[in-house]
């Protein structure tokens, strides 16, 4: 079966899932309560690259697709859009941004780019930064601004200049934490992750994949260091904080 056949199987067993002949709960669901399920399908096929597995990549790629069919099949029982309205807008948008390839343009232009993004909503480009687009998670939004600084020259020449953002800004932190004022604790923990993710951007680190992976990192110890008290016959919640460390220590010991 090719691409196109294959794909139009797929909308048309969307469409019977939505029929009255469908799936309960599948006509229950609307925009908004499949937005959790978008979110978690996205993440997954960010730990299944993680991961190198081209399996559970096809996989978890294929229930991304299917978010994307299923909110066009609503939308097209709401009489919006459907599946073919996407695929040709999407279809315009990339041949208009790709100039230097589909047109006369000489190369790829970061300026350029930014002011078809800005035409495209009828608005002029006030900052050679870009639109920001608010909708990403923090540390995404960070390194996204930091990119498109970086793109105009605004940027450090070298590590070290970070290096040495990043301790100025722990400095400030600390003063900040003396003085008890949590307005300027927050501004100034904020100025340190943001710096810590343009340290992130010189050595080749995706911060929100990073964090995640030390969250998970975190929870597998943690659930190890239960497991090891379990065992043993006692109760995490009555043990001191230098017992669970030495549980902790010998479980991270353990995966080293």
């Amino acid at each position: 079966m090719n691409a196109g056949k294959a794909f139009e199987k797929l909308v048309e067993i969307m469409h019977i899932l939505r029929s009255d002949d469908g799936c309960e709960w599948d006509r229950k669901q609307t925009h908004a309560s499949l937005k959790p399920y978008l979110i978690e399908e996205a993440y997954e096929v960010l730990h299944a690259i993680d991961k190198g597995d081209d399996e559970e990549l096809k996989e978890e790629l294929g229930d991304l697709l299917l978010q994307v069919v299923f909110h066009a099949q609503i939308a097209a029982e709401r009489d919006a859009f459907d599946i073919s309205d996407i695929i040709k807008k999407l279809t315009n948008k990339l041949v208009r941004r790709h100039p230097h390839v589909f047109g006369e343009s000489e190369g790829y232009s970061y300026r350029q780019w930014e002011e078809i993004k800005a035409s495209e909503k009828g608005k002029k480009m006030k900052s050679v930064i870009g639109e920001i687009n608010r909708a990403l998670p923090a540390l995404s939004l960070a390194r996204r601004v930091q990119e498109n600084a970086s793109e105009v020259g605004f940027d450090w020449k070298d590590n070290s200049g970070v290096y040495e953002k990043v301790k100025e800004e722990f400095k400030e932190l600390e003063e900040a934490i003396k003085t008890g004022d949590q307005r300027k604790i927050d501004e100034e923990f904020g100025d340190l992750l943001f710096s810590l993710v343009n340290l992130s951007r010189f050595i080749s680190v995706d911060p929100e994949i990073s964090l995640r992976r030390s969250t998970e990192k975190f929870v597998n110890r943690f659930r190890a260091v239960e497991s090891l008290i379990k065992e043993e016959g006692l109760k995490i919640e009555k043990l001191s904080l230098e017992e669970l460390d030495t549980y902790w220590n010998k479980v991270k010991e353990g995966d080293e």
